[in-house]
């Protein structure tokens, strides 16, 4: 079962940030018996308080309530390490630049990992004026399509979305080497260098 926000969670974050649980309380108007108690899970920090806990912790509310504290170890911030995050309810698309936690109707998302293409999932790319078309032959009914289609080079990232009954495929200035990403509703993300 999945807790509210874990005791164990709250004590960890504390710990890095470096404050004791004297100084915790301080911050945010409590007792330390209060602290403890979180952290003991014997009992629970009430909702109104969550946002200026996450801010002491120097977390996001949603890293504080799924229990995960993300380090982004991107700070080149090139596109090419770039994650992808998708949502599985409304079909939301997040590209970030580096990890991070994001949510979207309510679900915390987990980055995606690009696989290898199949034979269901093969790219065709021509060239015409300076432009890369990509296209598949895949299926684009309303439970089984290409959602996405971008191409992300060292500093530059394009992204066409794609809908059921739309053909698969999109079009992009060349702008040299890098990666072409696919997003198959049923079978997820696919990479292709190029």
């Amino acid at each position: 079962m999945q807790h509210y926000i874990s005791g164990n969670h709250i004590r960890t974050l504390r710990e890095r940030k470096g404050y004791t649980q004297k100084q915790l309380a301080e911050e945010l108007a409590v007792s330390d018996k209060t602290i403890s108690k979180w952290e003991t899970e014997k009992g629970l920090p009430d909702i109104t308080i969550l946002e200026s806990l996450a801010k002491a912790l120097n977390v996001s509310l949603v890293e504080l309530m799924a229990g995960e504290y993300v380090v982004n170890q991107n700070v080149a911030s090139k596109v090419l390490k770039g994650k992808f995050y998708i949502c599985p309810v409304c079909g939301n698309v997040i590209h970030a630049m580096g990890e991070g936690v994001y949510s979207c109707c309510g679900i915390v998302l987990p980055a995606q990992e690009a696989e290898e293409p199949d034979e269901e999932h093969e790219i065709k790319i021509s060239k015409f004026e300076g432009l890369a078309i990509i296209s598949l032959n895949h299926e684009m009914s309303k439970t089984h399509y290409i959602s996405f289609i971008a191409y992300a080079t060292l500093d530059c990232m394009g992204m066409k979305k794609l809908y059921p009954e739309q053909s698969p495929e999109a079009d992009f200035l060349i702008r040299g080497h890098g990666y072409i990403y696919v997003y198959c509703n049923r079978h997820g993300l696919y990479q292709y260098k190029i």
